[in-house]
């Protein structure tokens, strides 16, 4: 079987796919994960069957990439929109028999034949092997490719038409020069050609004259979630072995981790691992190494050994590789497409070419090329201890003893990830139990630096086995609860961590505050009052330390309502003492970060956290941390920065998916999703905040649940619906005669919009309920943003005659500034107050600057209303602040309706349908004050030119 049919395969078995509901009655049509983009240009050319647009898309990628599922989708839409679909792969067995390729095509359609003109009729029945030859000429090329051309167009004109290609690679040559003589005459046809082949063999007649569309690897986030769609998704380390190793290949991806679930001994030894880019091969299925390294066997021998030095190397340069520099050693392995050499440097075509040559070879083989380059790389200790430890038989104190002093360079250099890897080598090499031990707990505590909670969780359940000391034991609990903190298993979690701190509370205090500040996450996540009133009673046994930056984060994140003042002064205090560039700077920034965002200090947050990033970022072996990469985006949302929260929150998705830490792969598209209700895209917020908790039961974790209420909320809310956001806002207090807070700090920031959707749902003694109870409770002094929050509730919620102050109270202190949505909402509320009260001269400060801001965050719902309200108070628009209503799709659409082009031309230009071009006309005309298409041209020659 060729290899386009063994792709064929495993997309028929499920490919790139993760299914929806399985089993469902779905039309068996899968999701093609991380492929929007491919799946909206294909789209794009099935339309152009019978409107505008490019007849002919060749789409490429590597083996695996899943190109045979892009076309099976282009196949399955086509048929939903009506179109008939002519389908033909190509195979490697075939490509020596003429026109075999346009034989399986024009199948279903043969019946057409006799109907062709005599010469074209009789050309092709000749090359498809229809008549039998006899003595007569070879038909004339020409002739047989307007015949088939001609048979086609006959087709598509009873019915719009597209012609599919898989596998081009394979295609006879007569079949090609068809194809291309067919698709360079589809312009302006009811017919469009779609052609894959692998990227490095497309047909030359296909190579550039047509656009091409690259399926290339999954992003980090997509790659995730095809693992996570797989019966048995691998965790852990072995969860970041496999992405790597596989670099987003679809393919790789599943093979991978079905080899893995079927033996997870497999993977190679750690006696077998070397450092860098060759670390961690894993064990190759036999259609992984049909697609990379079929050709390997071979090679001549000097070449599969210098191959296995390169790969063994983990280095692109020829000078790391000794006794390999023959430009003759190479051509081999070039010519089968296996490397490339150039500059000194020897690329592999992709990383399973490196597993497939490591797997090739034998263990002594392997051995010796470790031993070989371990002599080689003398000069250089880091690598000269890795390959030395790759090629040990066993313990051995002196290599273990390099790999520590190595570890302690990457961790010098901020290389958290590498540095445990070198500490759990070491480990393994280490005779001594006890020393075993204390290098896995520092292997573990680099691993979680390097936001990896599953492998911190691995190896500290090493520990337990190796040792009976009571310290050792609790700092193994300790990282084992933080490998936990990050998930939703946030009971399970503090079962580790509050033991670890009560028992430690006299015998080692700093272990133990250590404890109580990694306990608070969890506590906080669940909001369960238990667990803060633990770590409170525990926290009042630990003595007084030097060191208080754990405290400040635990008492924050346990009681940020309890004496804020004192809590900010150590805030202040803590971020004064940070070291400037040290290694302990990280963990400070991070737990000092996560105290001033729940504290308010909002504008702290973003610069200790948004610092504790760029620290991670600044080794290219630094790793990542998702937790801090969701705070910072709550904290950018938060102070108004909303792309850079979008692109925070999309940072941290896909950094929790390849770690495994669901409480942030959840909460960051119910973050995301949230943007998109402020945004106005109230329709899209719906459907990711439901993907983001589907199959997830978030009782155990109410802040999370309160912050999916307030996604849903903000979605009605910019639906004009706000009797289902008031439901959505009331849900984040308990149903009592006394509410409560669902979580004790997250809800009260929703007081201020349950008031505003209570106000005009009606239910405003229900939210005054609330209100009334929450004051009781809420401790003073309050925050800046807290006491404008509850203003603004108050004054929506009070008599006329007592509203004025509290409005006044929320948008008159400077500091709220700092929180600027909340800030425009609550003068808008003011300033339609003071318009029914015939205050409109005062009304119009406050419309203007809360207009000012929605259109600066792209707040389009509450533009418009503060739009309206301004037009209402007598302040005519100019176009400068129409322009800010305008998406730049809308104002692409005004321009073409402008230039006179029909709303059928513009959406064949833009690839919309007609109907909504004029669903975003009829919203461009009222933000422009213009009745018809006739006013657009001096409207728009009125707007600035967009920045």
């Amino acid at each position: 079987m060729s290899s386009g049919g063994r792709e064929r395969d495993f997309m028929d078995f499920g490919g790139i796919s993760g299914f929806d509901d399985f089993g469902a009655g779905q039309e068996d049509i899968p999701a093609l994960l991380g492929r929007e983009r491919e799946l909206s240009r294909i789209a794009r050319l099935i339309d152009a069957a019978d409107g505008d647009g490019p007849r002919v898309l060749v789409l490429t990628g590597e083996p695996g990439a899943g190109k045979s599922a892009l076309v099976d989708r282009a196949a399955a839409q086509a048929t939903e929109r009506g179109r008939r679909v002519l389908r033909l792969r190509g195979c490697e067995g075939e490509q020596d028999l003429g026109f075999a390729g346009a034989h399986q095509l024009l199948r279903p359609v043969l019946d057409g034949v006799d109907r062709l003109p005599a010469h074209q009729r009789d050309a092709l029945r000749q090359a498809l092997g229809m008549d039998p030859a006899g003595g007569a000429a070879a038909p004339d090329p020409l002739t047989i490719r307007a015949a088939v051309l001609t048979l086609l167009l006959a087709a598509a004109a009873r019915q719009p038409l597209l012609i599919a290609v898989d596998d081009a690679q394979w295609l006879d040559v007569g079949s090609l020069d068809v194809l291309a003589f067919v698709a360079r005459r589809l312009d302006g046809e009811p017919a469009v050609l779609l052609l894959a082949a692998r990227e490095a063999a497309v047909p030359a007649r296909f190579d550039r004259d047509f656009p091409h569309l690259i399926a290339g690897p999954l992003d980090r986030a997509a790659a995730g979630r095809l693992l996570d769609a797989q019966p048995q998704p691998p965790t852990g380390r072995m969860r970041s072995r496999i992405l790597a190793q596989a670099a987003g290949n679809p393919l790789a991806l599943i093979e991978l981790t079905r080899a893995f679930a079927r033996d997870p001994g497999g993977a190679p030894p750690m006696a077998d691992r070397a450092l860098g880019s060759a670390a961690d091969a894993l064990p190759l299925t036999a259609r992984l190494e049909n697609l990379f390294a079929a050709d390997l066997p071979a090679l001549p021998a000097a070449t599969r050994r210098a191959l296995l030095l390169a790969a063994a190397a983990g280095t692109a340069r020829l000078s790391d590789v000794p006794d390999v520099g023959d430009p003759e050693i190479w051509a081999p392995a070039e010519q089968a497409g296996l490397v490339r050499v150039e500059g000194g440097q020897v690329r592999l075509r992709h990383p399973l070419v490196r597993s497939a040559v490591q797997q090739a070879a034998t263990f002594a083989e392997r051995r010796a090329a470790h031993l070989t380059l371990a002599a080689a790389f003398a000069h250089e200790p880091d690598r000269r201890a890795w390959h030395l430890a790759a090629a040990a038989l066993g313990p051995d104190a002196e290599i273990a003893d390099a790999l520590a002093e190595s570890a302690r360079r990457f961790r010098d250099r901020g290389g958290h990830a590498a540095a445990a890897t070198a500490l759990e080598r070491a480990a393994d090499l280490t005779p001594d139990p006890g020393e075993r031990a204390r290098r896995l707990l520092a292997a573990a505590e680099s691993a979680m630096y390097a936001g990896h909670p599953q492998w911190v969780g691995e190896i500290a359940g090493r520990v337990t086995t190796l040792t009976d000391d009571p310290q050792l034991l609790a700092e193994a609990s300790l990282r084992a609860g933080w490998s936990l903190a990050v998930t939703l298993r946030h009971d399970d979690a503090l079962a580790f961590l509050i033991p670890v701190a009560e028992s430690m509370a006299t015998p080692a205090p700093a272990l133990a505050l250590s404890a109580l500040g990694t306990a608070a996450t969890p506590a906080y996540n669940s909001g369960d009052p238990r667990h803060r009133h633990d770590i409170q009673r525990i926290d009042g046994l630990v003595a007084p330390q030097p060191d208080g930056t754990d405290r400040v984060w635990t008492r924050g994140a346990t009681h940020p309502f309890t004496d804020r003042p004192q809590l900010v002064k150590q805030l202040t205090a803590a971020v004064d003492t940070l070291p400037d560039d040290s290694e302990r700077t990280l963990p400070g920034l991070v737990t000092l970060g996560g105290a001033a965002w729940i504290l308010d200090e909002t504008d702290q947050a973003v610069r200790l956290l948004g610092r504790a990033r760029d620290h991670l970022r600044s080794a290219a072996t630094a790793g990542a941390n998702c937790t801090v990469a969701q705070a910072l985006a709550l904290a950018h949302f938060e102070s108004g920065s909303w792309d850079a929260a979008q692109a925070a929150a999309e940072e941290a998705f896909w950094m929790a998916t390849e770690a495994g830490a669901d409480n942030v792969s959840v909460g960051s598209p119910i973050l995301r999703a949230t943007l998109r209700a402020a945004r106005g895209d109230h329709t899209g917020a719906r459907a990711q905040a439901a993907d983001a908790v589907r199959g997830r039961d978030l009782r155990g974790s109410r802040s999370l649940y309160v912050r999916h209420r307030y996604a849903l909320a903000l979605a009605a809310t910019a639906e004009g619906d706000h009797e289902t956001a008031y439901g959505q806002l009331r849900a984040t207090f308990t149903d009592e005669t006394r509410p409560a807070p669902v979580h004790y700090h997250a809800s009260l920031y929703h007081l201020a919009d349950l008031a505003a959707a209570a106000v005009r749902a009606g239910r405003a003694d229900d939210a005054r309920a609330v209100l009334d109870a929450v004051q009781r409770t809420l401790g003073r002094p309050r925050s800046a943003r807290l006491a404008a929050l509850v203003h603004r509730a108050a004054a929506l919620l009070s008599e006329p005659e007592d509203a004025e102050p509290h409005f006044r109270a929320a948008t008159e202190d400077p500091a709220a500034a700092r929180w600027p949505f909340e800030l425009a909402l609550a003068r808008l509320d003011f300033a339609e107050w003071l318009r029914r009260r015939r205050r409109t001269a005062e009304a119009r400060p406050q419309l203007t600057a809360a207009h000012d801001t929605f259109v600066r965050l792209g707040a389009r719902p509450w533009t418009e209303r503060a739009a309206a309200e301004l037009r209402a108070a007598g302040v005519s628009l100019t176009p400068a602040d129409a322009v800010g209503d305008l998406t730049p799709q809308e104002r692409q659409i005004a321009r073409l309706a402008a230039e006179g082009l029909t709303n059928r031309d513009i959406g064949a230009r833009l690839y919309l349908s007609p109907r909504t071009v004029g669903y975003h006309l009829h919203k461009i005309f009222p933000k422009l004050g213009v009745t018809g298409r006739a006013q657009l041209r001096d409207a728009l020659g009125r707007l600035p030119e967009p920045d």
